[in-house]
Parts: C-alpha cells; sequence; structure tokens
C-alpha cells in the first residue's frame, strides 16, 4: 500500500514487524519526492525509545528516493493479542534549492509558522515471522518400499539422485579413511617396537659389563685369604724359631 501526498509518496503506509522476542527487527520505508524541489523530511513516533529510525531526518532530491530504516528494539514480552498501538508520523515540506540535511531545522516543520507541512500517519503491526523451510527427508516412507523409485518418464527424481550420490561418495572415500587409520596405527606400533629392542639391547649391553666386572673381582685373590696366610706364616715363624 502506497501513500501519496503532494510531495512525497511512502510506501509501505504500514510498518510490519515480523515479530519475535529477544531480537531486533527491522523494516523499511521507501520516500519518493514526485516535485521538482528539494523536500525535507523528518520522521516521529509515538515510543522513541522503542524504535531506532535512520535517518530521522533528510532531504529527498527532486525526482529521486530516500530509504528509511525503522528497527524495534528487541522485547521481552509479546503484546496481548500480538496489537501494537505504536505510531509514527512523516512529515514533508519544501526545502530551499541544494539543502542537505544539516540545514534542517525544527521550525521548518512549524505549521504556526505558515509553513506547508505535509503529514503522513503510519501505524505498526506485528506479523509472524517467515517459517523455516521444512527438510526434505530422503529415503523411503513408512509402508513404501526402500528402492528408489522411477519417475514415470524413467529418470529418477532429484532427492533420489542425491542420496545415491551421497551414498556413493561415501562408499568411494570411507575405505581410504580407514586404510589410512590403519597405516597410521602400523606405523605408530612399528616406532614402539624399534624402541623396545633398543631398551633391551641397552639392558644385555649393561649385564654383559656387569659379569665382566664380577668375573674380574672373582680372578684375584680374597684380600681376607691374603692376611690368614701371613698370620699363619708369622706363627710358623716364630714356632721354628722356638724349637
Amino acid at each position: 500500500m502506497m501513500s501519496t501526498g503532494d510531495l512525497l509518496n511512502i510506501e509501505p503506509q504500514e510498518l510490519q514487524f515480523p515479530f519475535e522476542l529477544r531480537k531486533q527487527i527491522s523494516c523499511s520505508l521507501q520516500l519518493s519526492n514526485k516535485t521538482d524541489n528539494y523536500v525535507a523530511f523528518k520522521v516521529k513516533t509515538t515510543n522513541p525509545k522503542k524504535y531506532c529510525v535512520r535517518p530521522n531526518t533528510g532531504v529527498v532530491l527532486p525526482r529521486s528516493t530516500c530509504d528509511v530504516i525503522v528497527t524495534m528494539q528487541s522485547q521481552k514480552e509479546a503484546p496481548p493479542d500480538m496489537q501494537c498501538k505504536d505510531k509514527f508520523l512523516l512529515q514533508g515540506v519544501v526545502a530551499s534549492p541544494g539543502a542537505t540535511a544539516k540545514d534542517i531545522t525544527p521550525e521548518m516543520f512549524n505549521k504556526e509558522a505558515g509553513h506547508h507541512v505535509e503529514e503522513c500517519k503510519l501505524r505498526v503491526l506485528y506479523v509472524a515471522p517467515p517459517r523455516p523451510p521444512s527438510p526434505v527427508h530422503e529415503g523411503s516412507e513408512e509402508g513404501s518400499s526402500p528402492r528408489a523409485s522411477v519417475s514415470d518418464n524413467g529418470n529418477f527424481s532429484a532427492s533420489e539422485f542425491s542420496a545415491a550420490a551421497s551414498r556413493a561418495f561415501v562408499e568411494q572415500y570411507e575405505p581410504q579413511d580407514k586404510s589410512t587409520e590403519a597405516r597410521a596405527l602400523i606405523s605408530k606400533l612399528t616406532e614402539e617396537k624399534n624402541s623396545v629392542i633398543q631398551k633391551n639391547n641397552k639392558l644385555q649391553q649393561e649385564l654383559e659389563l656387569l659379569r665382566r666386572q664380577a668375573n674380574r673381582g672373582s680372578s684375584g685373590l680374597p684380600f681376607i685369604y691374603v692376611v690368614i696366610v701371613g698370620l699363619i706364616g708369622i706363627i710358623l715363624g716364630y714356632l721354628m724359631k722356638k724349637i
């Protein structure tokens, strides 16, 4: 629906928000300048804390358009019966040639000062949010044959072709994945086996070294044996002198 005035065409005339809790929602307005003049506009609302309007003031060039984005802040509660009493007011007034948004003043929209101000009231509507697309169920339905059906012209349908392609992809790449895992496991076991062999060789070398040292110690005469022999020799020498 379009609102038509002498200066601006406003589309749509109702601000429709697909209402969702705890989510910012935006909708847009398009302002079309029907004249050869510069037209300044201003957007007001009955609930300024609830909405953010960008831009809320501006200038529409001759025979051109301007988009206004209205954003509703996230709401914690849904209104009763999804009815909204908020309203917007869009004001338009002829501006001086070459005017910009910086040249707009509140006095320009003052009717009491004799300015011709065009006004358009916009109401707010809450609509149901768009539903997400329903997932496509592949495979057979309950009670039907699990085999892929063929259409009347003898060709597979798109969903059946997609399912067949998925199965072929799995069958093609799954063995490769298992083969890769097996090779990695064999490589790990081989490394552990080599490590155990090296440790075993080292232990054998250390054991052989201990055996050699033990043999060297047993080949010489024990110190105590030498001492006993020496004592016996001294005693015998003493006895021989006595005799």
